[in-house]
C-alpha cells in the first residue's frame, strides 16, 4: 500500500469558498477533502486520517468552536484552524483556549492560508513523530565511521537549545538532520518551520521571516504572521543561509541576538521563542573574507557546527541506504522490489554529485520501472553519463567535476533543455544549476 499523505479537511457552508480553498491546496500538492457542515466533517474525521481541519467559525448547526472541541476529543493531534469574517480578540482568545492551532480573519490571500496550513501540518507531524521517522532513519543510515560520528554528535546537541549550523554539499541530507535535531529536542511538540533563503527574492524575504501588518505595503490587505511567529515554541530551519543578502543578514542578526522582532510596518515588539537551525552548502569563511557574509552573524549561527560527509566519502553506507530506499519506494508504489548484488556494485561506480538526493531520485525511478529485482544493467542504463569507475591517477576534484557535468548534461537532455525541470531532476536549486552551467561553460 502507498503511504497516505497528510489530509486537510476544509469545512465551510459556502460551496464557492470550499472550492477556492481546495484549489489552493491542490496547487500546493496538499491532499484535501471538503465538507459543507461541521456534522459531516465529524464523520470524515472519524473515518479518515485527518491532519488539519480548516473550518469556518459561523455555520448553520454546529459552530466552528463546537467542531474544534469535538475534533480535539477525537484526536488531540489534529490541528484546527478557524476562519471568520467577524473576528474579535475575545473569539480568538476562546479559540486558542480550546486548542486551536491558528485563527485567521477573512479575507485572506492564498499565500497566507497556505502558510498557516503548512505550519499546522508541521505541528501535526511533530505531535506524531512517526510522520518523519522513515525518511529520517533512511537519511541517517550509518555504517561508515564518519557518518556514525555525525549521528553521535546530533544525538548530543539535540537536547540543547543552541543554534546549529549544518554544512555539507547539496543533497547530503541537511534538512533531515535538522528534523532529527528537532525530533530529539525538548521542542519536538512544537512546529518545525523551514525557510529556503535562496528561493525567496529580497523583496519578499523580510515579510516572510517577520510577517507584516495590514497596509504595510501595496497589496497587504491583511496582517500576516511571519515564519518566526509560526515557529513559536518550536524550530525554525533556515536553509541555504549563505545566500542571504546583506540587508537581511543585518535584520536576522538582530533577531538572533535580542530574540525580538517587529512585523513589517508594525510597531509592536514580538518575542521569538524559537530554536534556529541553519544550513548551507557554501564556504561561509570565504564569503566572510570577501565581505559577502557578516562575520558577527557567522559566529552567531556557528555555535554547534555539524559537517555532513558527501555520499562518495561514505561508501559503506551505500548498500544499506539503497536497500532501505528501495523498500520504502516499493511500499509507497505498491510493488515488491529488491536490489541485486550487481546493482549495488554498479551504484558504487558513480561519484554521486547530487549525493543522497540523487540516489533517492534514481532509485525511485528504478523501482517504478522494475518488475521484481533491479539488476546491474538497469542501474548502469539509468546512471547519468554512463558513469564508470574513476580512472587510476585521476584527481578526486576532476572525478567529481566530470561526474557533475555528466549529470547536468543528462538532466538537460532528459528535460529538453528546461533548466527549472533539470534542477528538479538533479535535486538542486535553480541557482545552483545556474552556477554549475557557468562553471562548465554550458550556454
Amino acid at each position: 500500500m502507498s503511504a497516505m499523505p497528510p489530509l486537510v479537511l476544509v469545512v465551510d457552508d459556502e460551496p464557492v469558498l470550499c472550492k477556492v480553498l481546495a484549489g489552493h491546496l491542490e496547487q500546493a500538492k496538499i491532499a484535501n477533502v471538503t465538507a459543507p457542515t461541521a456534522e459531516s466533517a465529524l464523520d470524515i474525521v472519524n473515518e479518515r486520517d485527518v491532519a488539519v481541519v480548516l473550518t469556518d467559525l459561523k455555520m448553520p448547526g454546529m459552530s466552528g468552536l463546537d467542531l474544534l472541541t469535538k475534533v480535539r476529543e477525537i484526536d488531540p493531534t489534529i490541528q484546527v484552524i478557524l476562519m471568520t469574517a467577524h473576528g474579535s480578540d475575545e473569539v480568538g482568545a476562546k479559540a486558542f483556549e480550546l486548542g486551536a492551532a491558528s485563527y485567521v480573519r477573512k479575507p485572506f490571500d492564498r499565500d497566507e492560508i497556505l502558510f498557516t496550513v503548512r505550519a499546522a501540518l508541521a505541528k501535526h507531524a511533530a505531535a506524531r513523530p512517526e510522520a518523519f521517522s522513515t525518511p529520517t532513519r533512511e537519511a541517517m543510515t550509518a555504517v561508515s565511521p564518519n557518518m556514525k560520528a555525525v549521528l553521535d554528535l546530533v544525538a548530543k546537541i539535540a537536547a540543547t537549545n543552541s543554534m546549529v549550523l549544518i554544512r555539507g554539499e547539496s543533497g547530503t541530507g541537511k534538512e533531515l538532520i535538522a528534523r532529527a535535531i528537532h525530533e530529539g529536542s525538548r521542542r519536538k511538540e512544537g512546529p518545525f518551520i523551514k525557510v529556503v533563503c535562496a528561493a525567496l527574492p529580497e523583496s519578499l524575504l523580510e515579510s516572510e521571516l517577520f510577517g507584516y501588518e495590514k497596509g504595510a505595503f501595496t497589496g497587504a490587505a491583511t496582517t500576516k504572521p511571519g515564519r518566526f511567529e509560526l515557529a513559536e515554541g518550536g524550530t525554525l530551519f533556515l536553509d541555504e543561509i549563505g545566500d542571504l543578502t546583506a540587508p537581511t543578514q543585518v535584520k536576522l542578526l538582530r533577531v538572533l541576538a535580542d530574540r525580538q522582532f517587529e512585523r513589517l510596518g508594525g510597531t509592536q515588539t514580538l518575542n521569538a521563542d524559537v530554536r534556529v537551525l541553519c544550513a548551507t552548502h557554501r564556504d561561509l569563511e570565504s564569503l566572510v573574507k570577501e565581505g559577502k557574509f557578516r562575520e558577527d552573524l557567522f559566529y552567531r549561527i556557528n555555535v554547534l557546527p555539524v559537517k555532513l560527509p558527501p555520499l562518495r566519502e561514505r561508501p559503506d553506507d551505500l548498500r544499506p541506504l539503497s536497500e532501505r530506499l528501495v523498500e520504502r519506494f516499493g511500499r509507497e508504489h505498491g510493488k515488491s522490489v529488491s536490489l541485486s548484488t550487481g546493482a549495488v556494485d554498479a551504484l558504487r561506480t558513480h561519484a554521486w554529485p547530487g549525493n543522497v538526493r540523487e540516489l533517492q531520485n534514481l532509485l525511485e525511478r528504478l523501482v517504478l520501472l522494475a518488475s521484481g529485482t533491479i539488476q546491474e544493467a538497469d542501474v548502469r542504463a539509468a546512471l547519468p553519463g554512463a558513469s564508470t569507475p574513476a580512472a587510476s591517477g585521476t584527481s578526486l576534484d576532476a572525478q567529481r567535476s566530470g561526474a557533475e557535468k555528466a549529470a547536468v548534461d543528462a538532466a538537460l537532455k532528459q528535460t529538453g533543455g528546461n533548466r527549472t525541470r533539470a534542477a528538479k531532476v538533479l535535486g538542486v536549486s535553480r541557482r545552483t544549476l545556474h552556477n554549475k552551467l557557468k562553471e562548465f561553460g554550458i550556454d
